[in-house]
């Protein structure tokens, strides 16, 4: 099994949980890699910048399935999610649904 990157599930999430908080604004910038995360906590609006070098220390932890990450301002839980996509293909579409019927001549 292979041990789990903060960097690489960053780049790939849709949403995060810091704290308890859900943060669906933040930016992870490439040089230097930095994280940025900003949330409402009520009315108080909430950033934390995370340097390289604690995306890089960062730990995991697989029972909760989030990430320790060390701030400034001491430690902070991170959890990645990530949406749901669904496909608007029609494929299929020529086939009749089950219930629909074929009116009688």
């Amino acid at each position: 099994m292979t041990t789990p990157n903060l960097l690489t599930q960053l780049q790939d999430a849709d949403m995060l949980l810091i704290d308890g908080l859900h943060a669906w604004q933040f930016e992870l910038s490439e040089a230097p890699a930095q994280l940025r995360v900003e949330c409402m906590d009520g009315r108080e609006r909430r950033v934390w910048v995370f340097a390289a070098a604690a995306l890089a220390a960062a730990s995991h932890d697989a029972a909760t399935d989030c990430w320790r990450i060390e701030g400034a301002d001491g430690q902070h839980e991170l959890v990645i999610l990530s949406g749901i996509t669904a496909s608007n293909d029609d494929d299929g579409e020529d086939e009749p649904a089950a219930n629909d019927e074929t009116p009688a001549d």
